[in-house]
């Protein structure tokens, strides 16, 4: 896919619009064929469901590409070519993505190495070892440019490229002792974030950031994590997308293995050395990433997420500061509903018969958006499309792994 100046345009101003995020991006774009019909009939949507919806205009727009052509960074569009294909098949991609670097590394496998902000000495050396010796198989390192172990894994990969997902903009480097790194990280790295420059990082958007960082990976390697670290939940996204997942075990004297070896419990895969993470990825590399799946079928220590976005619930509750009982400073996330603007309408019935079939297989039990489909004979774009308007009605809740129920 190639978009015109125009729709580049028109793609920024629907994912900057107030109370948009990916999952109403992508039901927003199906439903009108792009994001300028989409932007035209927004104001009509959210008036429906008895809301206003603030537009970014074009001039903010504008102003917005102005920069990031005088940074240097380039903006890439979900589909366009050279956007992650790993990360296109999460649920709930960034439509958008600015990257400042060399976007070669995108070609490339990736694992992530996450881990603990106050990692021990042998927690530090072991990412590194870990990092170099992925790296040395061709393998892209990403993380989060946070202290500790997700430092120490950039530092080891410097040389091979590494990626590093930012929860503000390109220009706010979190934390600012790391601007050097992130400097170095341009060389034959990248840099990465869904959000404009200039914007400065909040306690959501750092879950927010680490589902890219899981997305872009066919693999995440936690190394030391407490049991309330954000790292678990960097995990939990990974899982949910169809990675794999790997844990280091520690020692069950040190509060920061608690959450790695809760991993290693609950089905992670155990690694102790460079050939466990690449073994287990050979199959993902010959024969392509699955359907996103879960693997907490019950996470004790990781409770129903809160969602990441307001979207189309409008409006303005304060962003919260903790997700499921884990601070939200510098990492933690959950999950969400795969775009595919690919997608063709079938011919369907009267909308409104299609509507409340529809309305009708819903129930109190989560059930598969796919699944609502195929029951319904309706296509795919016409169910998320109902779904929407039920959203806007507060009638359903939206679960992760593109799961959904009506409230009763």
């Amino acid at each position: 896919m190639k978009l015109s100046d125009a729709q580049r345009l028109d793609w920024l101003r629907l994912i900057r619009s107030e109370n948009i995020g990916p999952r109403t991006f992508r039901a927003l774009v199906n439903r009108y064929g792009g994001a300028g019909p989409a932007l035209e009939a927004l104001p009509e949507l959210a008036k429906r469901g008895g809301r206003t919806v603030t537009i970014a205009t074009r001039e903010s727009v504008e102003r917005e590409f102005e920069a990031l052509t005088r940074f240097g960074a380039k903006v890439l569009c979900l589909g366009e070519d050279g956007f992650p294909a790993s990360l296109r098949a999460i649920d709930s991609p960034p439509p958008v993505l600015i990257v400042l670097g060399d976007l070669s590394v995108f070609t490339r496998p990736a694992v992530a190495i996450v881990g603990s902000r106050n990692a021990s000495a042998a927690g530090l050396a072991f990412a590194a070892r870990m990092a170099g010796e992925l790296a040395a198989q061709d393998f892209v390192i990403a993380s989060g440019l946070a202290r500790g172990i997700d430092a120490r894994a950039h530092h080891a990969s410097l040389q091979s490229g590494t990626i590093a997902v930012l929860a503000g903009g390109l220009d706010r480097i979190y934390p600012a002792e790391h601007e050097k790194l992130a400097r170095d990280i341009c060389e034959r790295g990248a840099l990465v974030s869904e959000m404009p420059l200039g914007w400065e990082a909040r306690g959501r958007d750092f879950p927010r950031r680490n589902r890219i960082v899981s997305g872009l990976s066919l693999g995440t390697l936690v190394i030391e994590a407490a049991r309330r670290s954000g790292s678990l939940i960097t995990a939990r996204f990974a899982a949910e997308q169809g990675r794999e997942v790997f844990a280091v075990p520690g020692s069950p004297l040190d509060p920061r293995a608690e959450g790695a070896n809760d991993l290693l419990r609950q089905g992670a895969t155990l690694c102790t050395q460079s050939s466990d993470v690449i073994d287990a990825l050979a199959p993902l590399l010959r024969n392509g990433l699955p359907a996103p799946g879960m693997l907490f079928e019950s996470a004790p220590n990781l409770d129903a997420p809160e969602p990441l976005w307001d979207e189309l619930d409008l409006f303005a509750e304060p962003a919260p500061t903790t997700l499921a009982g884990h601070e939200m400073d510098e990492d933690s996330a959950p999950p969400f509903i795969a775009p595919d603007f690919s997608e063709t309408r079938k011919a369907s019935d009267n909308p409104e018969e299609v509507a409340t079939r529809v309305e009708g297989l819903l129930g109190p039990s989560p059930v598969n958006v796919d699944d609502l489909a195929r029951l319904s004979g309706a296509s795919v774009a016409d169910v998320r499309m109902i779904l929407l308007d039920l959203d806007l009605q507060g009638r359903i809740e939206r679960h992760g792994g593109n799961l959904v129920s009506l409230i009763v």
